[in-house]
């Protein structure tokens, strides 16, 4: 397994050793003790499955707050995402930075996002698949977002249309979304340095 660090603290990009023949191939995905190397000390309670029909689908920006945040590791087994993590913890050397990542079905690349950052994707080509592990369990009364257009973000997504749920559409901008850490839940403005 290739592990690369990422400009966001503690979010790696994983990359598997791939064993073939004439029978096809195998693959490690996923080894605990890769984590505990990082000093991650993750234990994962859930899964999900993700299919988008469109090109261009755009799911996030998706958190939880506490204490229900959420550490995530991300692979896309069919299709092919443009992948972000926001760093939302107030106390991180890179608060407010984003990585981007191209995860695919051929490349194998997985993500992990550290918890208190946000999480987004979009869909490069139609019918992907993607699976997500979850250390902490989905918690409707604790998870927020931000609008995926934020301009103080400053992130370039692939299409500038994306197809979007309601509740996506809808989400705030940065400047009043609920933030890890935050009295009342509300940010107070602070501008992306």
């Amino acid at each position: 397994m290739r592990i690369s660090r990422l400009n966001v603290v503690d979010c790696y990009e994983f990359e598997p050793n791939l064993f073939e023949d004439n029978r096809g191939y195998f693959m490690e995905v996923f080894r605990e003790s890769h984590l505990q190397s990082l000093g991650l000390d993750q234990r994962f309670v859930q899964e999900n499955h993700l299919y988008s029909k469109f090109a261009g689908t755009l799911r996030g920006i998706h958190y939880q707050l506490p204490p229900y945040e959420q550490a995530k590791l991300v692979r896309c087994i069919r299709g092919s995402i443009y992948d972000v993590v926001i760093d939302l913890r107030r106390d991180s050397p890179t608060f407010l930075q984003h990585a981007a990542v191209e995860l695919t079905s051929d490349n194998r690349k997985q993500l992990y996002v550290p918890a208190g950052c946000g999480h987004a994707f979009m869909t490069l080509v139609p019918d992907t698949e993607v699976l997500y592990k979850t250390d902490a369990y989905y918690a409707p009364e604790h998870e927020a977002g931000i609008h995926w257009s934020d301009h103080q973000l400053n992130i370039s997504w692939p299409a500038l249309k994306p197809v979007l749920s309601q509740k996506d559409e809808q989400l705030p901008v940065f400047q009043f979304a609920r933030l890890p850490g935050v009295k009342g839940g509300i940010n107070d403005g602070e501008k992306v340095r």
